[in-house]
Parts: C-alpha cells; sequence; structure tokens
C-alpha cells in the first residue's frame, strides 16, 4: 500500500533522489519501463536511505 506525502515531503524527497540518483528525473509514475526502473548501486541506495532519514529525524525534533 502506498501512502502519500506532504508537497513539501515530496520536493524534499525529489531533492535528496537528484542528489543520489543523477539519472532520475522525478519520482512520478510514467508508465514506460524505460523511465520507472533504475539500476541503482547499494551503496546509493543507502545514501539516500540515511539522508531521508537524517530528514525526517531534524523535521521531527524541529516541533
Amino acid at each position: 500500500m502506498t501512502t502519500r506525502t506532504k508537497p513539501a515531503s515530496d520536493a524534499l524527497l525529489l531533492e535528496i533522489a537528484r542528489k543520489h540518483f543523477p539519472n532520475i528525473e522525478t519520482l512520478e509514475t510514467r508508465n514506460s519501463d524505460g523511465l520507472d526502473f533504475h539500476d541503482v548501486a547499494v551503496w546509493a541506495i543507502r545514501a539516500a536511505l540515511e539522508a531521508a532519514y537524517t530528514a525526517g529525524f531534524a523535521a521531527a525534533t524541529k516541533r
């Protein structure tokens, strides 16, 4: 099941994705295997997940 995030979070996720996956232009589904599926190194996935975790932690402690 997919859960939609707030638009501000969408922008942050796109920023993280573009930084760690330069060949990914958008996080929107384009209904094309060539555009929606990518070969990605595990270290790039780890770095992106760490960046997302850090951003989430920062947002949670900001309250």
